[in-house]
């Protein structure tokens, strides 16, 4: 093949000229001219491209944009995926959102150590300990509608704590003692009237009639209802005799009840105390105080007064306050 051949085989298809230069090393002057280098003066992010004949070509502009990031998260099967569940105040928040966030900071420490509270100038106190200056202040459905929506506060907490339904606690004839210590609500009763209640059986009576490890059935009052059908709760249990619980008796988790009923006068609806200062008596001077002053000039004693089923803490509570593991159960009609 020809030299001249070859040359227009490798001939660039517009002329040198218009080509432009994209070089940076240096060049010899026989080749073709290049754009004056950028005086100091101009901005690097604003320049102008220069072809080989001086001619402007369109403005070109270098704009630095920020680099936006975003979290994800990968859905995995987790059970809190969105909503996080904290395990010791309960409550339901969203992790990484900032109102709820602090929504469940405020929550959580009022949870723990007890709901702000602001002396009242015509509060009910019906209690005093002088040796720390705490009190316990009475709230009654005729009282002032600002005392009443402080009573609702602590309420949500003390039906989320003790399983009640939302709004099903109070109804205009229980009166809420609250207990206040350092400012702050450390525990709440809620009392009502009652006509009669059933005397728990003892488990350790339950137990003796049994030889040891006998199995026994313990019949909850808890009932689940389909259609036309109820099914009661019944547990087995492997009793010992020489498994007790702190408090001398067995710990069989369900309790059994008299099948007759007893005279009873005032019914401790619900009863909680902030996780912080549990153990340290406030349960008892909130159901005395509740003794004292549920009924003007008369005190109420013990053989009349009577829980609703309780936990297992309040088994414990009952036992204890009333020095015996038969004490009264009734049952809330609202």
């Amino acid at each position: 093949m020809s030299q001249s051949k070859i040359s227009s085989f490798f001939r660039p298809s517009r002329p040198e000229s218009e080509v432009p230069c994209l070089r940076s090393d240096p060049i010899s002057p026989s080749s073709s001219p290049v754009s004056p280098p950028v005086p100091p003066s101009l901005d690097s992010t604003d320049l102008r491209s220069k072809n080989v004949n001086g001619s402007d070509s369109t403005s070109a502009k270098v704009v630095n944009k920020k680099r936006s990031y975003a979290q994800y998260h990968l859905e995995l099967g987790q059970s809190d995926f969105i909503l996080h569940h904290c395990a010791v105040c309960g409550m339901m928040y969203s992790r990484g959102d900032d109102d709820d966030e602090k929504a469940h900071k405020l929550y959580h420490k009022e949870y723990c150590e007890g709901i702000t509270f602001k002396r009242w100038k015509n509060e009910k106190v019906v209690a005093r300990f002088c040796d720390n200056n705490d009190r316990v202040v009475l709230v009654e459905d005729s009282d002032l509608s600002a005392h009443k929506q402080k009573v609702s506060q602590v309420i949500i907490t003390v039906e989320k704590e003790l399983g009640f339904g939302k709004g099903l606690l109070l109804h205009p004839h229980c009166k809420v003692y609250m207990y206040i210590s350092s400012h702050k609500i450390a525990g709440c009763l809620v009392a009502e009237p009652i006509k009669d209640a059933h005397r728990v059986i003892s488990e350790k009576s339950i137990i003796s009639t049994f030889s040891e490890d006998k199995v026994i059935s313990t019949r909850s009052n808890k009932t689940m209802t389909f259609g036309n059908f109820s099914f009661a709760r019944e547990v087995f249990r492997k009793c010992n005799s020489d498994k007790k619980t702190k408090e001398g008796n067995l710990n069989l988790g369900a309790i059994t009840c008299e099948e007759e009923a007893v005279p009873a006068a005032l019914g401790f609806r619900a009863i909680w105390v902030v996780p912080s200062r549990r153990r340290k008596g406030i349960a008892s001077h909130l159901m005395d105080a509740a003794r004292k002053s549920y009924y003007p000039g008369v005190m109420v004693e013990t053989c009349k007064c009577a829980f609703t089923p309780p936990t297992s803490d309040g088994n414990a509570l009952a036992c204890k306050y009333f020095k015996t593991g038969s004490f009264l159960v009734y049952r809330m009609d609202r």
